[in-house]
């Protein structure tokens, strides 16, 4: 168990939407899911405190923080940071729409899922999470500001696994939908 928040980026060009693909590229090995909450900043923060935090949140929708293993593994390995395995395109499907923040009561509960080929793999809740959203957003605004637009992620639960050309994965967040991809195969 980290003592503290695990911090990654994932770039723009991984962002893809509700039932567009996710393309594995040839020679990454394995490639997994794992699904996840992802909530939207509404307004610039910067050394925010935990009472508030939640005060910069717009939305929440389903990420699937899609990533390849064994590049992950292998840059553990060597003591770099995760952004290979993180960061190819189509890597970050986001959908299939945004609940607005209001509509959430807090301490945010919120069911997250996934089912892969239509049997579930991953079934948890935002409230059994490690570290909680305000302590997220405030061990991240020590560091950077986040602005308007920026998406944050808040880990997740057991049952990460494998995805092949074929496949169909779906995320699933209480009170916000169902966000499913394919998964294709690229030659390069």
């Amino acid at each position: 168990v980290p003592k503290e928040p695990i911090l990654f980026g994932k770039w723009p060009s991984c962002v893809i939407g509700h039932e567009d693909a996710i393309v594995k590229p040839a020679g990454i090995g394995r490639g997994d899911y794992e699904a996840e909450l992802a909530l939207l900043i509404g307004s610039t923060a910067k050394n925010v405190t935990k009472a508030d935090a939640m005060s910069h949140i717009s939305g929440y929708t389903c990420m699937n923080d899609v990533s390849a293993r064994e590049v992950q593994i292998a840059d553990i390995g060597n003591s770099l940071p995760w952004m290979a395995s993180k960061n190819y395109d189509t890597f970050a499907p986001m959908g299939p729409c945004i609940l607005l923040a209001e509509s959430v009561p807090e301490p945010v509960s919120i069911k997250v899922g996934s089912a892969l080929n239509g049997e579930s793999r991953q079934n948890g809740n935002t409230s059994d999470f490690i570290f909680d959203i305000p302590t997220i957003i405030e061990y991240i605004t020590k560091t950077m500001t986040l602005e308007p637009g920026d998406v944050i992620t808040t880990g997740t639960p057991v049952g990460v696994g494998p995805i092949e050309p074929g496949d169909i994965i779906e995320i699933t967040c209480g009170g916000i939908g169902t966000l499913s991809n394919p998964v294709i195969s690229s030659d390069i």
